[in-house]
């Protein structure tokens, strides 16, 4: 009599991440991709109120002026004369560049004027922030 022998052969039972991986990083390139980065201003200001305030939803670089006149741009302590080179750069890789001005309440008007001189002749559109006085 002749014996016939079966063998089982286990297969793998386990769950291949290939795919799932694939999925997640094809999420993650598109949200770097999509998103759109601020540039913060780097030091916190008291800014003046005003009664005709609006908000402004969509700002690209954001540059503060400290109670001591010192201009801070991209987290940074820089001179008002390096300001325009840096906004004409940002503004040759983002044509629609708009800047925000927080200047402190206790800022010189001086301080103010020298900056919205370097925005003018770097050619970006500014909006100075304050806070509404409700």
């Amino acid at each position: 009599m002749r014996r016939i022998q079966f063998t089982q052969t286990q297969d793998d039972a386990g769950i291949d991440m290939t795919p799932m991986l694939d999925v997640v990083f094809i999420m993650l390139i598109f949200f770097i991709v999509s998103t759109s980065f601020v540039r913060e201003s780097g030091i916190e200001v008291n800014r003046p109120s005003s009664q005709t305030s609006s908000e402004q939803t969509q700002s690209v670089v954001m540059i503060a002026i400290s109670a001591q006149g010192q201009i801070w741009l991209d987290r940074k302590a820089t001179d008002v004369r390096m300001v325009r080179p840096v906004l004409e750069r940002l503004r040759a890789e983002q044509p629609g560049l708009s800047v925000v001005v927080q200047a402190d309440s206790k800022s010189t008007t001086g301080d103010l004027v020298q900056l919205i001189d370097q925005l003018r002749l770097a050619g970006v559109q500014y909006t100075v922030a304050t806070k509404s006085s409700d």
